[in-house]
């Protein structure tokens, strides 16, 4: 059993053999341990690049380059608009795979402009174990790669050797860009991203935990850890809840009694090979 050093020297290895790399950068927790690893293998030869759109909180680009700064690598922000593809918009199960798309075009060609020969992308070990159609994507082009998936490194290592490092993300919670919050089969809009952004800020004063207000339409499903269910299940907290979010344009709002789980707008979906 390949051991965390191992798989931290085997990644190491891999972007040194890179020569000059261009970071996929969230500000989450693989992309961040990604970018240190980068400019360790790699100093100036190393750049963190955060494309971002309305899928993207604007707290979440702050923090990107909060984050970044304290790294200490090289920081670009480069708009783009996923809501230019009609593939996208349509937001089949497909939709990550077009998402991935649009964003690596344009991530790539930043990157021969600027002469650097990798765009690197932050997918882990355990990725392969959910539906991940933008993998796909990635796998279709030249390139690009998945350093910490060829390393082997699982989410957990990766925030293990974070906290080793130093680096300020090891203990963040997972994050998602809006649209996976948005079901399937719902086009995707700037309006139901907006919509999805607003309800989540509102609810974090009363949530310490994930936060997830998934939207069916007219409905709102609001997800929070196991723990913190009670709390906004609270009459008071339950009400002005309900009037912001009706504010914000939903008829209904529904707390979810299975709490936060990742994939969870995936449970629609009859995969191949399900029974």
């Amino acid at each position: 059993m390949v051991g965390l050093t191992e798989k931290s020297n085997r990644l190491i290895q891999l972007l040194k053999e890179m020569g000059t790399v261009a970071v996929a950068f969230s500000g989450g927790v693989d992309s961040s341990f990604l970018a240190a690893a980068a400019l360790r293998a790699l100093g100036d030869n190393a750049v963190a690049v955060t494309a971002y759109s309305e899928t993207l909180p604007e707290s979440e680009r702050q923090e990107a380059i909060t984050i970044a700064r304290e790294i200490g690598i090289r920081h670009v922000l480069l708009h783009i608009s996923e809501l230019n593809s009609a593939d996208f918009v349509a937001n089949t199960p497909d939709r990550c795979y077009y998402c991935k798309k649009e964003r690596f075009d344009v991530l790539k060609l930043w990157a021969e402009n600027e002469k650097i020969a990798w765009v690197l992308e932050g997918s882990n070990a355990d990725d392969k174990l959910d539906y991940r159609p933008g993998m796909r994507a990635v796998d279709e082009m030249t390139g690009v790669c998945s350093p910490l998936l060829e390393a082997g490194l699982t989410k957990e290592e990766i925030r293990v050797l974070s906290r080793e490092w130093g680096i300020p993300t090891w203990n963040k919670p997972s994050a998602a860009c809006l649209s996976s919050r948005v079901a399937y089969g719902l086009p995707v809009t700037a309006e139901r991203l907006k919509q999805v952004e607003l309800a989540e800020d509102f609810i974090k004063q009363y949530c310490t935990g994930q936060i997830r207000v998934r939207h069916h339409d007219n409905l709102a499903r609001i997800e929070v850890s196991a723990e913190e269910i009670a709390t906004l299940a609270k009459a008071e907290i339950a009400a002005a809840i309900n009037d912001e979010l009706r504010r914000l344009g939903f008829t209904y709002v529904t707390l979810d009694l299975s709490g936060y789980r990742t994939g969870s707008m995936n449970a629609a979906l009859k995969l191949t090979g399900d029974k």
